[in-house]
């Protein structure tokens, strides 16, 4: 049977309805009486028909987001608020459009996009019609619109109690379904803060130590705690599905009233860096989770160079982000090979640099990340170095990834500065992959036969997770980001959400990426 929807007439105007009388059908109001009315046969069918395939339309599906409403016509339609399925045309309206479609056409009957329910525009309200109900109702328990007979237990049986679709059209909040989609408020230029935290929220291994109780909020004695602020974020997000923003006051708080100046400084409402944030707060989060605090108090930034106790540090901080890096100076005399290794939180890139080793016109020119980790991980640069055996100082330095982290961080370094100090930004368009090949630019690449080594090349293959990217010049500028939520992405510019397409994602340029491996993905 065809699912498009037949033309049922405009809704009635304000008509003075009788009290039913026994024998007579009630219905859920005296206006989709009108349509329902046996004694118009043809308008009847037509409506109940119309009727189910909205339900099918909603019911059938069960989308990241249960907001999401497939359309007969045209892309899905998203919002962070249920949709309304016109019960007379094809259109699918916002919470805010139904109202106006309800005026331009006369068409005052909707089904809501999350339950299925009737929204009647004259009633204002939702109405319940036995007729219509009763489909609902067994759309719900069984899938289908048969009119068999059934037992009450047999109609609602354990297995159905749990399936998803009958829960989420059964209750108000669905906590096992949050998918921690939300907005976060700007709180005065807080954009560069929102982006960090979305990336958070989104992390599945801080998403699961929040989560699981990885700190213990309810014990915590410290006083403005960073850790028991994010707790309570990620109970937020995850907790039930709640469609308005959310404000991080207690985040921001804490940073005010933290020791280090340097947060005093985000904590302000001019415009910051995004990336300095997420040094400062996974340095913050790596202190109260069990790390050490760095060796110098009066330090502002987190000291790249980690002490020997953070060395083999276990904080969720560092089973999440830290990797290592080995640095590698061969001297060009005799041969003599130094090597080092140190944590790393991040991998930054300067498009700068970049840009001059490959010839590449800052304002025209696009470059592929590949390309970007070939020039720092691969290539080998001259270096000045005082050799210990033949004080010779030409050699040669190479840098390789000889520990891999769980969840990557790349910066793409779009801010520099001149010899005068003047600040300016790099519009150079730098192409990313949804998933990241991350072994040739190890150690282990180095020496071993990695052609065919299937199971060495999984375990250094990375997903896109996130992306943050910084819109307009440095004075006026805004942060903005993306985030995957299953293989659904989608765009979160401050409390505003909507849902973004990978091409979308894919054509914008990064500051910070975020990719996380892929056997957590």
């Amino acid at each position: 049977m065809s699912t498009s929807r037949p033309v049922t007439p405009a809704s009635p105007r304000f008509i003075k309805i009788k009290s039913p009388q026994p024998g007579v059908p009630k219905y859920g109001c005296q206006h989709i009486q009108q349509l329902l009315n046996p004694a118009h046969d043809e308008r009847m069918r037509n409506t109940i028909t119309y009727y189910k395939n909205c339900l099918r339309v909603v019911l059938d599906n069960t989308p990241i987001v249960p907001q999401t409403s497939k359309t007969p016509k045209g892309p899905p339609l998203t919002s962070l608020t249920p949709n309304y399925l016109c019960l007379q045309c094809e259109r699918t309206a916002t919470a805010q459009d139904h109202v106006k479609h309800g005026q331009e056409t006369s068409h005052r009957f909707y089904v809501e996009s999350r339950t299925g329910a009737l929204f009647c525009q004259m009633c204002s309200d939702f109405v319940w019609d036995p007729t219509l109900e009763e489909l609902r109702v067994r759309k719900i328990g069984t899938g289908s619109f048969s009119s068999r007979k059934r037992k009450h237990d047999e109609l609602f049986t354990d297995a159905t109690k749990e399936d998803p679709r009958f829960i989420s059209t059964n209750t108000m909040s669905a906590p096992c379904r949050a998918s921690g989609v939300r907005g976060i408020y700007n709180m005065g230029a807080t954009c560069y803060m929102n982006v960090i935290l979305q990336s958070f929220v989104h992390n599945p291994l801080l998403r699961n130590f929040y989560l699981g109780d990885g700190h213990q909020a309810s014990e915590c004695e410290q006083k403005n705690c960073m850790s028991c602020a994010m707790d309570d974020m990620f109970q937020d997000f995850y907790s039930q599905e709640i469609t308005t923003g959310y404000s991080a006051s207690n985040i921001l708080a804490s940073f005010w009233l933290s020791k280090r100046k340097a947060y005093e400084e985000l904590a302000s409402n001019k415009e910051q860096d995004a990336h300095e944030f997420f040094q400062f707060l996974t340095e913050e989060l790596h202190e109260i989770n069990g790390g050490s605090r760095a060796s110098d108090p009066e330090d502002s930034s987190p000291n790249p160079k980690r002490s020997k106790m953070d060395q083999g540090c276990k904080c969720i901080v560092h089973q999440t982000f830290y990797g290592k890096l080995q640095s590698t100076i061969t001297c060009q005399n005799c041969g003599d090979v130094n090597t080092s290794v140190e944590s790393f939180l991040d991998l930054s890139l300067g498009l700068d640099v970049i840009q001059k080793k490959s010839k590449l016109k800052a304002a025209t020119g696009t470059i592929s990340l590949q390309r970007c980790l070939d020039e720092e991980y691969i290539r080998p640069e001259r270096c000045e170095y005082s050799c210990n055996q033949c004080d010779t100082s030409e050699a040669k330095k190479q840098l390789s990834i000889k520990s891999l982290p769980n969840v990557l961080c790349i910066q793409l370094k779009r801010f520099k500065q001149d010899p005068r100090g003047l600040a300016s930004k790099i519009d150079t368009t730098v192409t990313f992959p949804l998933q990241l090949h991350m072994l040739p630019y190890t150690n282990r690449a180095r020496g071993v036969d990695t052609k065919n080594n299937f199971e060495l090349a999984r375990s250094c293959t990375y997903d896109l997770q996130s992306v943050v990217v910084h819109v307009g010049n440095l004075e006026t500028g805004h942060y903005v980001s993306y985030s995957r939520v299953g293989n659904q992405w989608f765009k979160f510019n401050d409390h505003n959400v909507t849902l973004a397409s990978k091409s979308q994602v894919l054509n914008e340029q990064a500051f910070l990426l975020f990719y996380v491996i892929q056997s957590l993905a």
